[in-house]
């Protein structure tokens, strides 16, 4: 069974639980890949990778909201500020 990991660094959970800061600043910024028995478990990823995939998950929310309003403007009353 071949097993596709998304990361160069893997660490086992017994390693991890050795030392956990230690790990994390031997990685210097890199994601690194939790194994229980030899498979992918977690991904421990630095704040800074974190906060960067939830601001780009945001953004494509954004513009699937934007993808589904843009026909909405077809549908649009002009009205003057003073019909207001």
């Amino acid at each position: 069974m071949l097993i596709k990991i998304h990361a160069d660094l893997t660490t086992s959970i017994s390693d991890m639980k050795r030392n956990p800061q230690a790990l994390i600043d031997s990685a210097h910024g890199e994601t690194i890949v939790l194994l229980n028995r030899n498979k992918p478990t977690a991904y421990i990823v630095p704040a800074k990778t974190y906060e960067m995939l939830m601001d780009l998950a945001e953004d494509i929310e954004l513009g699937r909201i934007i993808e589904e309003r843009k026909d909405e403007k077809k549908e649009a009353v002009e009205v003057g500020i003073n019909e207001l």
